[in-house]
């Protein structure tokens, strides 16, 4: 099993509630199978560019017109969408690390997934509708914010547009560890919400170690 870990929060592990969570799914799903392959990639380390026009025509012209070749300069401004996505097609879980930034993910992130999300690498469009091109199975996201949110929470524009994306390729199976209430100015029970997000996290390490057969 190829797992893609992305990661789109700037600060150290100690200060960052998400990426502990990401820590302790990591290192029980090693413990449950050694042999799963991960791949991880800090969006920090490696910032993906926004989608620009030459990009944009490199990746999405050819569905409006047929036949249709990127110029140099296009082709050349649709590396990084190749690299990546190229990696997300070869995925059979995508984890996602980050913080809730202004009631929705942190820019960067969506930056990287107008890169990567692409019809005719990831998805195609058909008369029939969309047909995914991926083998990807499961999306998690590992998420911390201040605040406090109950589910379905209409100030939560994260999850929603996460499901949103991953729906429309083709993905039902997502999974959340969410550490919420992390402003320990405002609420008290900062650490036992994050050892429950932590809690879960380790669990849906279990299911998928449960799911994938250790090598012989």
């Amino acid at each position: 099993m190829n797992v893609l870990h992305i990661c789109a929060n700037p600060r150290p592990i100690q200060e960052s509630a998400s990426k502990q969570l990401a820590a302790a799914f990591f290192t029980r799903l090693a413990e449950k199978n050694p042999d799963i392959n991960v791949t991880n990639v800090d969006l920090y380390q490696s910032p993906p560019p926004f989608l620009a026009y030459p990009a944009f025509r490199c990746l999405y012209q050819p569905m409006f017109e047929e036949g249709y070749k990127p110029t140099t300069g296009e082709y050349n401004a649709g590396a990084y969408s190749r690299i990546q996505s190229e990696q997300l097609k070869q995925a059979d879980v995508l984890v996602l690390t980050m913080p809730m930034w202004s009631f929705s993910m942190p820019a960067i992130m969506k930056a990287w997934l107008d890169q990567v999300v692409v019809p005719n690498v990831i998805f195609e469009f058909t008369p029939d509708g969309v047909v995914p091109l991926h083998h990807l199975q499961k999306v998690v996201l590992f998420i911390a914010s201040a605040d406090r949110f109950k589910e379905n929470d209409p100030r939560d524009g994260l999850t929603r547009e996460l499901r949103a994306i991953f729906e429309f390729i083709g993905i039902q199976d997502i999974a959340i560890a969410w550490a919420d209430g992390q402003n320990a100015r405002v609420y008290d029970d900062v650490q036992e919400r994050k050892n429950m997000a932590m809690e879960a996290a380790q669990e849906i390490a279990d299911e998928i170690a449960e799911a994938t057969p250790a090598a012989d």
